[in-house]
């Protein structure tokens, strides 16, 4: 099971380092829009991602 987890992480570590390798600076601009974000819209992103990902997980395991 933990090792499960650890590959989990690992697999979000490198799919999130792609962004900013290919394009530095898209990816500033990017979390500089992002930091001018209300707190509450940043939590709504947050949620849907959350959820979008469960939705994934649940699909690909059954």
């Amino acid at each position: 099971m933990w090792q499960e987890i650890v590959t989990a992480i690992a697999l979000v570590l490198i799919i999130e380092g792609i962004i900013p390798f290919v394009s530095p600076l898209r990816f500033k601009n990017f979390v500089e829009r992002m930091s001018q974000l209300k707190d509450n819209n940043l939590r709504f992103i947050g949620l849907i991602s959350m959820l979008i990902g469960l939705l994934l997980l649940f699909f690909i395991r059954t």
